[in-house]
């Protein structure tokens, strides 16, 4: 079974916790999770691909849920939630820009490659995120926490020199994040086998998002 980055990490950050056979079910629940998605996939589909007895899964997991959340949740915060943090603050964030388009071009190409590098285990949480909790409280809290005042200032920067319109900072967030995502759910998701020009179609997306805001 092909092991993408991270399931690398979440092997390497739990060395030694996991047994052979649930290293077996994790990729096997992954990899159907994300190609059917998971109230379409059985335990019993799993089992059968990681090449174990169904019971196995229940003596790891007491439910399909509870498997489903122990390869998001984990995984998400111990690989996903630090680079967010941490990564994506320092490589997007932290730089003075000299315009929003520079701003928003580095934003885009950043999470585009980061969810290109990840797309398995992202495919499983946009597919499930609207349908538990769970894996939604996490993020709301690492969002505020850790991006949503460096944001603002960034767009607030570039209201106060008349670049872009006067509308409420968490408006002109939400339009440019909207457009970032619409196009990582299309490229991963809705429209992967399509005959795609990443670069192309990333600057047309930031072309989109300033001219939309530009005052």
């Amino acid at each position: 079974m092909p092991e993408n980055d991270w399931i690398q990490e979440l092997l390497s950050s739990d060395k030694g916790a996991l047994s052979d056979k649930q290293v077996k079910i994790l990729e096997a629940a992954t990899e159907i999770f994300a190609e059917r998605g998971y109230a379409a996939t059985s335990t019993n589909e799993i089992a059968r691909r990681a090449g174990v007895a169904e019971g196995t899964i229940f003596r790891h997991y007491k439910t399909k849920k509870d498997l489903l959340l122990s390869i998001v949740t984990p995984t998400m915060i111990k690989f996903v939630a630090p680079h967010f943090a941490k990564s994506f603050a320092k490589d997007v964030f932290n730089e003075d820009y000299v315009s929003y388009t520079d701003f928003v071009r580095k934003l885009a190409f950043n999470r585009f490659d980061f969810a290109k590098k990840n797309q398995q285990i992202l495919k499983i949480f946009l597919q499930e995120i609207a349908f538990h909790e769970e894996l939604r409280t996490p993020f709301k809290a690492i969002f505020t926490e850790h991006i949503l005042n460096k944001f603002k200032a960034v767009v607030e920067k570039f209201q106060q020199n008349g670049e872009i319109v006067s509308m409420p900072p968490e408006s002109v967030m939400r339009l440019t994040v909207t457009n970032v995502i619409g196009l990582v759910l299309a490229r991963f998701l809705f429209l992967p086998e399509a005959d795609w020009d990443d670069e192309a179609e990333l600057e047309r997306t930031v072309d989109f998002i300033v001219k939309g805001l530009s005052k």
